[in-house]
């Protein structure tokens, strides 16, 4: 009997409407790994509840929040996996765009890849054997991935670089393989590479603005979400949080629309 019951209860968990929690669970774009915690840290300062931050893909976040996994507030690195949660009713209305991103070409110290906001180098090294592998998120479900695939299209450099591509679960993951030395270049989120830990691991220049999609960067409560999240939801549109968010390479709306 007791399988039996276990599995009763795990698909009780899954009926159960969410319950908020004093320390609200929050699903967060990698790129959003430093801003982040220095905006809840202000937060706890100013008397705010502690936050639990989960850093990842936000496609992977949708589908778990979709799934009915128990985050409250949910940071996406593309807007439309906000509208996704609103369209499957488990998302508090539109939201509101907090941020928009940009991407950087990330070389680690002694890449034989030149820094060339245009990628000419790039292609050339890929085509003459200097690059070997070259780092990103997956473009299938992580924006920033996404973003990179638009930008190497645009230089045209894709064709030469898909058998060099090693991808990352999402941006954080794809700046650990860079970081790391087994990739010789990744394209990366601003807000990565412009951190003290990168920094001191090699050197950027950030690509064209032009040469992708706008990441517009949406935030939304879960439905359920309790008090704890909705004055983290708030903390979030301060003008503390936006000059944080600034800090580090995003570009903040005027409206949050």
């Amino acid at each position: 009997m007791k399988p039996i019951l276990a599995v009763l209860f795990c698909a009780l968990q899954l009926l159960t409407p969410l319950r908020a929690a004093e320390t609200p669970n929050v699903a967060a774009a990698a790129d959003l790994k430093f801003a982040l915690t220095e905006i809840a840290a202000a937060h706890e300062r100013a008397g705010g509840a502690r936050v639990n931050l989960s850093f990842g893909s936000s496609g992977i976040f949708r589908r778990q929040i979709a799934e009915g996994a128990p985050f409250e507030l949910f940071l996406s690195a593309d807007e439309a996996y906000v509208q996704a949660l609103v369209d499957a009713g488990r998302a508090e209305g539109p939201g509101a765009l907090y941020a928009v991103g940009r991407i950087a070409l990330f070389l680690p110290h002694g890449s034989p890849v030149k820094a060339d906001n245009k990628l000419r180098d790039l292609a050339a090294a890929a085509q003459d054997g200097r690059l070997k592998k070259l780092a990103l998120a997956n473009p299938e479900h992580a924006p920033y991935g996404r973003a990179a695939r638009e930008a190497l299209q645009r230089a045209g450099a894709w064709e030469a670089v898909q058998s060099k591509l090693v991808l990352g679960e999402n941006a954080g993951q794809a700046a650990r393989f860079a970081a790391s030395g087994s990739a010789q270049a990744a394209i990366l989120p601003l807000s990565l590479v412009r951190s003290e830990e990168l920094a001191a691991k090699g050197g950027f220049v950030t690509l064209p603005e032009g040469w992708h999609a706008p990441l517009r960067q949406r935030m939304a409560l879960v439905k359920g979400a309790g008090e704890a999240a909705r004055r983290f939801y708030a903390f979030l549109q301060s003008p503390e949080a936006r000059a944080i968010f600034v800090k580090h390479g995003f570009t903040v709306p005027a409206d949050g629309r």
